[in-house]
């Protein structure tokens, strides 16, 4: 892809929103397909089951770490470049937040990105859980919880000024990344095998992933060619949403990748959708459920903010550079969701898939 020439053509940020266009469409029509959701793996992770769900999710991703370990080998990506590793980490953030979006999550019966998917299929309870979280993400951005997100990320954070690099902190090689991502796919595959997932699940689950990959090199090769600061980020659903969200509410705001990636996904999952024949109008079971899931988005809109990223954006994205409190707040989010399942369980026991 010349990327200089799409510049040159259509400018630096309609560049930008046009990678997160493309970004997202990947991921729409991957995770569309796949059904990959961090909280259906969690819930059957908790049900003490490696099944299906957690297959998927192991799946997407191993992938995201061997293409993006692999495409920094063969210097298509700089992950020291990466706006998560460029700025301080918050551990205390990973940890609160990451243990905040884990139960709602939970509550909401999906993640982030999940919800999002849904929503592009007909599901309007996705659609009212994430524009809530949209708004809950903004008003943690730049709102009235922006001073108590600020407050508990500054608790514990990363010492430099900058996150900190698993690989390095162990004194690794960078090629051990590209080993470890390999490891985890080699599992993922024995385990997709062992469950009897076939092989266009494996692809699909594969190419949100994949899309991860696709997002993180896009990004730095327009930072390389781009006259003003470009922010090299991949696939994220909480400050993407919060920027979708007031891109249309105000009239300043700019086009950026955030602003291209959530229609991406939406047009992605939708043409899916559409093409499978999954489309379908739905709603609430029951004011319950709706209560737990508003619940749920705003917990999931804060702790998404604090702990750095969504599942997708902290626990893939972020995991995928070996970002240190990437990784935390992608275990917190496990835990968090494990002990909310155990607890509603006590009540009635949840459904297996978001």
């Amino acid at each position: 892809m010349d990327i200089l020439g799409i510049v040159e053509s259509i400018g630096e940020t309609p560049s930008a929103a046009l990678f997160g266009v493309i970004t997202g469409i990947i991921f729409g029509i991957s995770a569309q397909r796949s059904n990959f959701c961090l909280r259906a793996a969690t819930v059957e992770f908790a049900h003490g089951q490696l099944g299906k769900k957690v297959a998927v999710w192991a799946l997407t991703f191993s992938t995201a770490v061997v293409w993006v370990q692999a495409a920094q080998m063969l210097g298509l990506f700089r992950a020291t470049d990466a706006r998560i590793m460029a700025v301080p980490g918050s551990w205390s953030g990973a940890i609160i937040g990451g243990l905040m979006f884990g139960a709602g999550m939970i509550l909401a019966r999906g993640c982030s990105g999940r919800l999002l998917v849904l929503a592009s299929t007909g599901n309007l309870r996705s659609v009212i859980s994430g524009l809530i979280f949209a708004v809950t993400a903004q008003m943690s951005l730049k709102g009235i919880l922006a001073p108590t997100r600020d407050k508990l990320a500054a608790l514990w954070i990363t010492p430099g000024g900058e996150n900190i690099n698993l690989l390095t902190a162990f004194h690794l090689p960078d090629e051990a990344g590209l080993f470890v991502g390999l490891a985890c796919a080699i599992a993922a595959l024995y385990l997709a095998a062992k469950n009897r997932i076939g092989p266009k699940i494996w692809v699909f689950a594969s190419g949100v992933g994949f899309a991860v990959a696709v997002g993180w090199v896009l990004t730095w090769s327009l930072a390389q060619v781009a006259f003003d600061p470009v922010p090299v980020t991949s696939a994220t659903f909480s400050g993407p949403s919060a920027n979708t969200l007031m891109f249309f509410l105000d009239r300043n705001a700019v086009l950026e990748f955030d602003v291209g990636l959530v229609p991406g996904v939406v047009i992605g999952a939708f043409a899916s959708a559409m093409w499978s024949g999954e489309f379908k109008w739905q709603a609430f079971d029951s004011v319950p459920v709706m209560r737990r899931s508003i619940i749920g988005a705003v917990l999931m809109g804060f702790g998404a903010m604090l702990a750095g990223g969504c599942a997708i954006g902290a626990g893939v994205t972020g995991g995928s550079v070996f970002a240190a409190t990437a990784w935390l707040a992608l275990f917190c989010m496990w835990i968090g969701g494990i002990v909310t399942t155990h607890l509603l369980d006590r009540g009635a026991p949840l459904p297996a898939t978001a």
